[in-house]
């Protein structure tokens, strides 16, 4: 399969849109936001999420939009946020494109990336790995009565 990554800027919201929230039906567990959140959300408030983030990547196979991932600053690293691969492309290979070019951007500033991800959720923490990041487990101040994430990094370089 051949996929497209196109950094994308708020005039693309729309496209944003349509695949985040079928991330957020699709994967509802993987994700801090919810559906019924965003399903109503004004033109301003998707680009306004789009703005506000400053690295903002699409994959596309054709014309359709198949995966998607972001990065954030997080302090001295970058957050990698709303990392999604649609079940039509995985399996491809495209979590491994969108994980490194937002690794790349990351570089760009000079930053490391880290990610949170659903502890037991065991295909996305191997496919993490695969990627080069370490797990460090759950952050020891990790609230007591949201479910537990495991923090994963990938230095700079």
């Amino acid at each position: 399969m051949t996929f497209e990554l196109v950094e994308i800027g708020e005039d693309d919201w729309r496209e944003f849109r349509e695949l985040r929230l079928e991330a957020l039906a699709d994967s509802p567990a993987a994700f801090g936001s919810r559906h019924e959140d965003w399903v109503d959300a004004s033109e301003e408030r998707w680009r306004d999420r789009i703005r506000t983030v400053p690295f903002n990547v699409i994959a596309r196979q054709a014309t359709t939009p198949v995966g998607m991932a972001s990065g954030s600053f997080a302090g001295a690293e970058v957050q990698l946020i709303s990392m999604y691969v649609a079940p039509s492309a995985r399996g491809t290979g495209l979590a491994r494109l969108l994980l490194d070019r937002v690794v790349a951007w990351a570089s760009t500033q000079g930053r490391g990336t880290f990610l949170m991800v659903r502890t037991g959720n065991e295909a996305a923490i191997r496919a993490y790995q695969r990627a080069g990041f370490v797990d460090e487990g759950v952050p020891v101040d990790w609230p007591a009565d949201e479910p537990p994430e495991n923090r994963m990094v990938r230095p700079a370089g």
